[in-house]
């Protein structure tokens, strides 16, 4: 697989992680993959054959053509129909807030179609990006349907970006309690706002962060050492750091060392 990232324009860098493109090349076989959760919702533009993605029973459906994926409380299953072909718009874990049209909770682990966010405009945004000729013709017009859209940044509480930030800046590692005298906000005021912008609570966010880091070591040092990596990404101990390890990727540390998954490797550290 070809994967590539682009730097969003100035004013959509807030709500804007980064644009991704992924190309299959020549020998890529067709075969299921993990997508762990990273904290941040995704616009896809499948300009390629589609992907089928796994429910929690086993079944398989196929994705729409374009979508805005919820925020991933599991991992999500999906694996290729054929020629791989990608354009996706990555946000910051508040970042989709000022453009969605429905609650953020009603998205979880779910795929929504774009015409059915945005109506007529999904439509039409769709159609465009799968006549533009290169990636940056796709990244121009994206950032003209986000900004049309993006009325105000206030909509993103200060509350809740500062609360963002400080997940991420500390790894995920701080407790609940740190995290509000560090914001400087009662409890559950913080958790109130938090949930409702992002769909998730600070300690989920938190605890898919922390693991992003230690799967960012996992992916990058040549020995997988279960009881180091628990240790460097403040865990408890061992047995909870494979607990969440397993609840977040669906397999355990070594299992996924061993399999060296391809698609979850291009979701970690961006």
């Amino acid at each position: 697989m070809n994967y590539q990232t682009f730097e969003p324009h100035q004013e959509l860098k807030m709500v804007v992680k980064c644009y991704w493109t992924m190309e299959d090349s020549a020998g890529d076989r067709l075969e299921k993959q993990s997508i762990i959760p990273d904290g941040c919702m995704e616009m896809i533009f499948h300009h390629g054959d589609l992907y089928k993605q796994y429910t929690g029973d086993g079944k398989g459906i196929i994705q729409p053509r374009c979508f805005v994926i919820g925020q991933l409380t599991r991992p999500l299953e999906i694996e290729p129909t054929g020629k791989t072909s990608i354009f996706s718009v990555r946000f910051h874990p508040h970042g989709f807030l000022p453009f969605a049209s429905i609650p953020i909770k009603e998205m979880e682990n779910t795929a929504i179609p774009l015409e059915k966010l945005f109506g007529r405009d999904g439509k039409d945004i769709e159609e465009k990006i799968f006549n533009a000729h290169s990636v940056q013709e796709r990244i121009n017009l994206v950032e003209i349907f986000l900004l049309d859209r993006l009325a105000s940044l206030e909509t993103i509480d200060h509350i809740v970006r500062s609360t963002v930030e400080t997940i991420l800046i500390g790894n995920g590692q701080l407790s609940i309690d740190e995290l509000s005298s560090k914001i400087d906000i009662n409890r559950r005021q913080m958790e109130r706002k938090f949930y409702l912008a992002i769909g998730l609570r600070p300690k989920q966010l938190s605890k898919i962060i922390r693991l992003q880091a230690a799967l960012k070591m996992l992916l990058t040092k040549e020995t997988a050492n279960i009881t180091s990596l628990a240790h460097e990404n403040d865990y408890y101990d061992q047995s909870h750091f494979i607990k969440d390890f397993r609840e977040l990727v669906g397999i355990t540390p070594k299992e996924f060392y061993r399999k060296n998954l391809k698609m979850s490797s291009f979701f970690i550290g961006d």
